[in-house]
């Protein structure tokens, strides 16, 4: 299973950005699709999630009414649409893909079983 990432870069304050997740090996539409963040120093914290099983969304508190996440099963792509950016959300954002994770474990980065190599966004004036 390979995940890539696409779409970032560098933005002002206050911009959108639209990050893809396209999988191949594996066909998603039943799995989970975690967006992961990591900037310089400091963990890597949970973005957002789609629980292809459900179809729920979840997101973490600090992006949560500013990003949306999306997905097309028939490209086996998942989106995470960022609006409103801060600086702090730069960091280098990755997706991943977990298996018949249980609700509670969505936001949890190592129940995760692929990830891709990420793709940067920055945010600045």
């Amino acid at each position: 299973v390979q995940l890539v990432e696409s779409g970032g870069g560098l933005v002002q304050p206050g911009d959108s950005l639209r990050l893809s997740c396209t999988a191949s090996g594996r066909t998603i539409y039943r799995d989970t699709i975690g967006w992961f963040r990591q900037a310089p120093g400091k963990e890597r914290e949970f973005v957002a999630a789609n629980r292809g099983s459900t179809g729920r969304t979840y997101y973490g508190d600090s992006v949560r009414g500013r990003f949306t996440i999306t997905r097309d099963n028939a490209q086996n792509t998942v989106y995470l649409q960022m609006n409103s950016l801060k600086p702090e959300d730069t960091a280098i954002y990755y997706c991943a893909l977990g298996i018949n994770l249980i609700q509670s474990s969505i936001g949890q980065a190592g129940q995760y079983s692929y990830w891709g190599q990420g793709t940067q966004v920055t945010v600045s004036s």
